[in-house]
């Protein structure tokens, strides 16, 4: 039986590493990238009505799909096939709730590699996933 791999994607350097990898290190295994629109959270999202976020959305949903079919590239340019996946919400808890409900054996991440006051700053998807994963994670950095 082959692994059944989720990579999210976003388009970054890390992110492309992390898609590399799970093609390399599993090269029978059926990998999936997925792009999170991130949906705005707190102060400003309050003076938001639902309907005016529905064209901005679908922009980012747009741009999403651009960015999954680079992934596809990358994929192609090694021989693999990928399926791609757009989920909306905040990106570690689409990430981990993907990855329970579709039924993955790994997730696969890249990681920007912050540390120190950098990383408690931005905060980190990476870390994130790790915490709240019940599946494993492997980080690519």
């Amino acid at each position: 039986m082959s692994d059944r791999l989720l990579v999210p994607y976003d388009g970054s350097d890390p992110a492309e590493d992390a898609l590399e990898y799970a093609l390399e290190t599993f090269p029978d295994g059926d990998v999936v990238a997925l792009y999170v629109v991130p949906v705005p959270e707190g102060y400003w999202a309050a003076f938001q009505e639902p309907d005016e976020r529905i064209p901005a959305a679908d922009g980012a949903h747009d741009h999403g799909r651009d960015i999954l079919d680079e992934a596809a590239d990358v994929a192609a340019n090694r021989d693999r096939e990928i399926e791609t996946e757009i989920a909306t919400g905040k990106p570690d808890h689409e990430i981990v709730e993907r990855a329970v409900d579709g039924a993955y054996d790994t997730i696969v991440i890249g990681s920007h590699g912050r540390e120190g006051i950098s990383r408690i700053l931005l905060g980190s998807v990476a870390e994130n996933v790790v915490r709240r994963s019940p599946i494993p994670v492997v980080v690519v950095r």
